[in-house]
C-alpha cells in the first residue's frame, strides 16, 4: 500500500535516548529543558528570530488572533486546510475570501484590496504546499489600509524567500509539527514574530496567561508543547538534510514524468528555496481526476484530493464566489512523496495517472 505521505521517524534509540532525560528530571511539561533546546535550534536552523513551541499548528492561529486583538472581517484564502478559516471563525471574527493565483495556489494578491471594507482588521494567509505568498505586495497593502498580517506556514518549515526564512515575515506567521510534515514532533506547532513585545504576549497566551506560579498577566489557554515531543523533534532534526533530499529526488522523477503530460504541477514563485512539502498535480477536469484516483486506489494507491472542498463551501462561513479556487479544488490531487518511496513506483504512479 502506497499512501500520500509516511512519517518519517528516527531510530528508535535515538528518540528514547533523548527521551531518558525527561525520565530522568520527571519533568514532562511546563517548558522543560527539551522544549527550550528544540527552539534554540529550530532558531538556528530556520534563521528565526523568535520561535514559540506548540502543542499543535492550530492554536497558534487561534493565539495570534487573539494576541493582535482582531475584530470584524479578516481576509484570508479559500485554498488552504480548514484550520485556517475555522481559527478566525473560533475567533469570532468573519472570513473575507479573496481567490487565489491559477499557477501559485497562493491568495491572488491583486484582488486583496477589493476585498477591504472599513470593518477589516488583518490578512490571513496560506504559504500553500510551502510555496509563499507575494509576501512583498501583501506588505504594501496592510501597511497603506493599517491592517495586521498573519501567515499560515504550516507546510513551510525550511522554506526561504528571497534568501529570508518564510517565517520572518508578516507580524505573526504559524507552522505545523504534525506527524504528516516533513518536520514533526508528532503532533506539534510553532509561533513566529520578528516583534519582541508581540512575541512576549504571545508567550503569556499560550501559557495560560501566567505571571509566576500565583498571579496572571490576563486570559490565556494551554498551547505548550510536552517533552515527550520535544524530543521527537530533537531526534528527527538531525535527519531533515536526508529528508529534504529525499523528497527532491521523488519531486524531480515526478516532474520530469509530467512535463509533457495534460496535468499542471505547482509553479514555485521565483526565489524560493523551496522544501517539497507535496506533490499536487491539477487535471483539466473533475472526471479525469476522480477516473486516476480510482484507478491508482485499485493498485494500492492512496493519493489526497488536498484542499477539497474550497473553504467558501464550508457550512458555517457565508457564502462567498470564489471560481479559482472553486475550479482548482476540484481538479487537485496530491500524489505520493515521502522519505523511502521508490523511483519504480513513482514511474508507475505516473504511468497510471497519464493513462
Amino acid at each position: 500500500m502506497i499512501n500520500v505521505t509516511k512519517t518519517f521517524l528516527p531510530p528508535q534509540n535515538e528518540y528514547q535516548a533523548i527521551l531518558q532525560r525527561a525520565w530522568d528530571t520527571g519533568w514532562l511539561t511546563n517548558r522543560g529543558v527539551l522544549v527550550k533546546e528544540l527552539e534554540e535550534k529550530l532558531k538556528g536552523y530556520l534563521g528565526a528570530t523568535n520561535i514559540l513551541a506548540t502543542t499543535n499548528g492550530t492554536l497558534p492561529l487561534q493565539i495570534a488572533i487573539k494576541a493582535l486583538g482582531l475584530t470584524g472581517e479578516i481576509i484570508t484564502t479559500p485554498f488552504s486546510y480548514v484550520a485556517t478559516t475555522s481559527s478566525i471563525v473560533w475567533e469570532g471574527c468573519t472570513p473575507v475570501f479573496v481567490d487565489i493565483h491559477p499557477e501559485h495556489l497562493t491568495i491572488d494578491e491583486a484582488k486583496i484590496e477589493d476585498a477591504i471594507t472599513n470593518k477589516t482588521t488583518a490578512i490571513l494567509a496560506t504559504h500553500v504546499f510551502g510555496n509563499p505568498c507575494h509576501v512583498e505586495v501583501i506588505d504594501t497593502i496592510a501597511k497603506k489600509y493599517n491592517l495586521k498580517v498573519i501567515y499560515d506556514g504550516a507546510h513551510a518549515f525550511g522554506v526561504s524567500y528571497k534568501g529570508q526564512s518564510i517565517f520572518s515575515y508578516g507580524d505573526v506567521s504559524t507552522c505545523s509539527f504534525h506527524a504528516t510534515k516533513l518536520f514533526h514532533t508528532g503532533e506539534g506547532g510553532a509561533l513566529f514574530s520578528q516583534e519582541t513585545k508581540l512575541y512576549e504576549k504571545l508567550f503569556d497566551y499560550h501559557n495560560f496567561g501566567h505571571q509566576g506560579q500565583e498571579d496572571f498577566k490576563g486570559l490565556g489557554t494551554n498551547a505548550k508543547m510536552s517533552e515527550l515531543q520535544a524530543a521527537m523533534g530533537l531526534a528527527l532534526l538531525p535527519y531533515i538534510a536526508k529528508i529534504l533530499d529525499s523528497r527532491r529526488n521523488c519531486v524531480e522523477i515526478y516532474n520530469d514524468a509530467f512535463k509533457d503530460s495534460k496535468v499542471t504541477i505547482l509553479k514555485i514563485r521565483e526565489g524560493t528555496q523551496w522544501n517539497y512539502s507535496y506533490y499536487p498535480i491539477i487535471f483539466e477536469t473533475e472526471t479525469q481526476l476522480l477516473q486516476s484516483k480510482k484507478n491508482l486506489n485499485s493498485n494500492n494507491v492512496f493519493p489526497r484530493r488536498y484542499f477539497y472542498p474550497s473553504l467558501n463551501k464550508l457550512p458555517y462561513v457565508t457564502k462567498q464566489e470564489v471560481c479559482v479556487s472553486e475550479s482548482i479544488s476540484k481538479r487537485v490531487l496530491c500524489l505520493p512523496l515521502y522519505v523511502g518511496l521508490k523511483k519504480a513506483d513513482i514511474v508507475a504512479i505516473c504511468n497510471i495517472v497519464r493513462s
